[in-house]
């Protein structure tokens, strides 16, 4: 019973995880497509393109937490510690406040 909602949560974060680096890329191509056209708008949107880089950082180290916690999982540990927890948790809010 644990391991389904463990499984689910997993599901969800995973999924959010994958739509905002999609997201992310997407609105970083544009960006950069930009920045292509002329020398002096990196001044202008350079900012902006570090923190889609940033994002996109975030979010592979969420990716690094949810694989150990499959790991985990597959190793027979059930029992999600106190970090774990926080990191789900973590990984679900901030994909609500971004709506």
């Amino acid at each position: 019973r644990v391991v389904k909602k463990l499984d689910r949560y997993l599901e969800s974060a995973i999924q959010n995880i994958e739509d905002d680096r999609k997201v992310t890329r997407e609105l970083l191509d544009d960006v950069i497509g930009y920045l292509s056209k002329a020398e002096e708008r990196h001044r202008e949107v350079g900012a902006i393109a570090a923190k889609y880089v940033e994002t996109l950082q975030r979010s592979n180290e969420q990716l690094v937490k949810v694989s150990t916690i499959i790991h985990k999982q597959q190793m027979g540990d059930t029992g999600l510690s106190d970090g774990d927890k926080a990191d789900i948790f973590d990984m679900l809010q901030e994909k609500e406040e971004a709506k």
